[in-house]
């Protein structure tokens, strides 16, 4: 995923951890000894973004996710797996809000990894001698070179990470909520919610490949561009596919309808991104989130769903200074966000069930049934060009639900 500017961490909490850790175990981490640690199991720098990722006019264009192989129903019986992921980073945390929904904290873990002082990315600066305290990793790219030693990607979040052979298992954010959805159903609580409904599957999928060049990928379309004309172009599709979820929004209370699938989770992690963060950091916007009525009302109604919530990277007090002038989230941390996100019952009105929010599963439907291949994205291609054509079509307009009415609990 993104640096520092598609991140709001709270800095001033790792680094009180990372002075912590140095002076318990007397020594610092630094540049220095993150190359000790590098050469000590082969690790390589991770490349930055806005160095081998933009085309020749600028524009930025996403590496392909590489570690994309479906997990089956008998690895996710046989191995313990385990996300990695950073909070402040705009898809990061859509597989820990579906393993919480779906009642699978205990079966799926997760860690919360960090920037190290170095050019090799992702590691556990807060931890005892500086490693992962499960599988004794220094970097998050260890797991892709066990996978692959000959892997010369960025390392990026999430991962999900088989932790007993220390490989990643699976890095592709295109599809790893469905995943989890899919091959752990048998180990998911008999209720557990339906968020990827076989019958529907094909709708989601296509919402979902439309949402990441648009939406999800928005933000990034735009911070990490380096020409002008693009960063105009990005940002007006990004608004114009706004616009189009917004009118969608108007008549349906979650993108399907009356009930949270997984496109839900897809659009409300980068949604509310961008009100309590991005939009002060990339550049001038046409309207801000709350400005569009409906997106709003729909952020508002999702934040009320503890595995919402929970997963909601919010600026947090501690980073203001001595001086006058200080950075506006900073100084937006001290907001009481329960006030800001409050929330009124008009959503609920859109519901023919408005005091559910979840589907449920077929009556009758087995394991067996639900496990059924999964699509691949587009934006998995291997040719930039393929990746790097934004001009993805739904088979109907993104503003109109085709699902209106067919999503229910009988």
């Amino acid at each position: 995923m993104a640096e520092n500017i598609s991140c709001s961490i709270d800095f001033k909490k790792l680094k009180e951890k990372k002075l912590e850790n140095e002076k318990k175990y007397n020594y610092t981490y630094d540049e220095n000894l993150a190359e000790y640690f590098a050469a000590s199991v082969g690790a390589k720098p991770r490349g930055r973004e806005t160095e081998s990722e933009l085309d020749e006019n600028g524009a930025f264009v996403r590496q392909a996710n590489y570690f994309i192989e479906p997990i089956t129903k008998e690895q996710a019986e046989k191995y313990k797996y385990r996300v990695y992921w950073s909070p402040g980073c705009n898809w990061s945390n859509r597989p820990v809000i579906a393993k919480e929904i779906l009642g699978l904290d205990d079966v799926i873990t997760d860690y919360k990894v960090s920037h190290t002082p170095s050019k090799y990315g992702w590691g556990f600066p807060e931890e005892k001698d500086f490693k992962d305290p499960i599988t004794g990793v220094y970097f998050l790219s260890q797991f892709y070179l066990n996978a692959d030693k000959d892997y010369t990607g960025r390392a990026t979040t999430p991962t999900l990470v088989n932790t007993d052979l220390k490989v990643a298992a699976n890095n592709d954010y295109h599809r790893l909520t469905n995943h989890i959805e899919v091959a752990f159903r048998g180990l998911q609580p008999k209720d557990a919610p339906d968020l990827y409904p076989v019958k529907y599957r094909k709708e989601i999928d296509e919402l979902n490949d439309w949402l990441f060049p648009h939406v999800n990928n928005g933000h990034y379309r735009q911070a990490f561009t380096s020409n002008p004309l693009v960063y105009e172009e990005s940002q007006k599709d990004f608004h114009a596919a706004l616009e189009k979820l917004d009118k969608r929004l108007e008549t349906n209370r979650f993108l399907f309808g009356d009930y949270i699938t997984d496109s839900d989770i897809r659009a409300y992690v980068s949604l509310v991104k961008w009100e309590t963060d991005f939009y002060v950091n990339v550049g001038p916007q046409i309207k801000r989130i709350r400005e569009y009525k409906n997106i709003w009302g729909y952020i508002k109604d999702l934040y009320q769903i503890p595995a919402f919530k929970n997963h909601t990277n919010l600026p947090k007090e501690g980073n203001l200074n001595l001086g006058v002038f200080n950075r506006y989230l900073d100084r937006l941390a001290k907001s009481n966000w329960d006030e800001f996100f409050k929330v009124d019952d008009s959503r609920k009105k859109l519901s023919a069930d408005p005091d559910n929010v979840y589907l449920k599963h077929p009556e009758g439907e087995t394991v067996e049934d639900y496990i059924k291949p999964i699509s691949v994205s587009k934006w998995n291609n291997k040719d930039p060009k393929v990746r790097g054509d934004w001009n993805f079509q739904l088979s109907v307009d993104p503003s109109i639900n085709p699902l209106k009415g067919l999503l229910k609990n009988n």
